[in-house]
Order: structure tokens, then sequence, then C-alpha cells
């Protein structure tokens, strides 16, 4: 099947170009200028990944993300402005696998797409090179297969950088993985994130699983060192 990309940005031109772009690359493109009537349409038909602009009327990029978050996982790049470091931080913060600036090189922006859609298939089996394995950390189960993260037999919806992160961390219970190592693990060599996005996904990892566990404690901070997982 095609995979078919959503296109979110009220710039009319950049609708144009980057649909035209994709298409000549083999995907299927739905386009829409506003993050309200996109989400409408992804809960009845939801794209392979999008990706977002931040500032759009109606809706923005970041209350979409916001609002996706809640239930899906579904991969997003962000559009963001040229130099605007609160739009990088807040967006991978909520969740977003990458960004891209604006103005930005179309080819760059083609390989960071296919870039995300194969962690994601990859994390979720459906390409080889997936790992096909369950890994079991106490109350923890990490289903690389299927993508799927279980919490004392309750499901928990992660994105696919938490996934990565949490599964860096549950790979060796005990062991401290600094930030760098977590940055490694869950983003490509050519992309650079700063500590606080680190420190944001953890963050969330944790809220996640205390939805499901008000007691859950597994991830432990080292201050200054970095972030350990335990098992009992």
């Amino acid at each position: 099947m095609t995979t078919r990309i959503a296109l979110v940005d009220d710039d009319l031109n950049i609708l144009t170009t980057v649909s035209i772009l994709l298409e000549s690359e083999g995907f299927s493109v739905s386009k829409y200028s506003d993050g309200e009537q996109a989400l409408n349409d992804f809960a009845e038909s939801p794209p392979d990944l999008a990706v977002l602009d931040i500032k759009m009327p109606r809706m923005d990029g970041m209350e979409l993300l916001n609002r996706l978050r809640r239930t899906s996982n579904l991969p997003v790049i962000f559009l963001t402005s040229k130099d605007d470091e609160i739009d990088e931080f807040l967006g991978l913060k909520m969740g977003a696998d990458d960004y891209v600036k604006k103005p930005f090189s179309q080819r760059l922006l083609v390989e960071r797409i296919r870039t995300v859609l194969r962690r994601h298939r990859v994390k979720s089996g459906d390409e080889e090179g997936g790992e096909e394995e369950v890994l079991e950390r106490g109350k923890l189960r990490l289903d690389s297969v299927r993508h799927a993260c279980f919490w004392d037999d309750q499901e928990v919806t992660l994105t696919v950088t938490e996934f990565m992160l949490l599964h860096a961390l549950a790979y060796r219970p005990g062991h401290v993985k600094s930030r760098d190592q977590l940055m490694d693990a869950a983003y490509d060599d050519n992309i650079y994130v700063d500590d606080r996005t680190i420190d944001s996904h953890i963050k969330r990892l944790r809220k996640k699983i205390k939805s499901v566990d008000p007691e859950f404690s597994a991830i432990e901070t080292l201050y200054g060192v970095g972030y350990r997982f335990k098992d009992k």
C-alpha cells in the first residue's frame, strides 16, 4: 500500500510544492490548511505520518499534537520557524518525533520523513530489522514487534521516541544511561537535541506509566549523571 503523508500548513505555497515533491517520491499526500480540519479527518482515516506547521489558524500544530497524543502514537514531524529553539523544544517535549526548520531543503524533509517512518515500522515489526522479542523487566513488558508497552498487564501508549528511550533503559536494569547515550538510542546521528528534551521525554514516560500505576518509580534519576531502570 502507498504510504500516506498528511501535510498541515496554512501556507498554500508549502502545501503545493511539498505535496508535488512527496508525490514524485511515491507517497500519497493529504493536504490541510488548519489543524482542526486535520484532526477531524485523522479520526476517520489516520495517515502514516503527519508533517505539521506550528503556527496555524483555528488550531495550531502544538494543540493538534497535544490532541493526537491523547490516543495515538502517529509519527509527527514539525515544521518550525527559523532559529526558534522554543518551538523545537516544545515540539519534542510534547511528543513530536522530529523537526525541520523553515526555510528547509526539500531533500532534507524527504529524508527525515523516510527516517521517521523506518524507525516507526521497525519498532512495529512491519519492516525487516525489527527486534522480534518481548523484553520483560518486573512489571514492564515491551513488545518490539507490535511496538507495545505494558505495565502490570495494562497497555501504555508510547511514541516511537518514548518507546526507544524506555527500551534503552530497561534493556540493562541497574545500568546508568547518560543523556548522550539515551540521545543516541532515540535519535539519528544527524539530529541533536539538548538535555532538556531527554528530561522532558523521561517526564512524559513517567507520567504515562503513572496513569496506570501511581506508585511507579522504576525510572531513577541520578542527578548530573543520567537515568537508570530498576526492575525490583
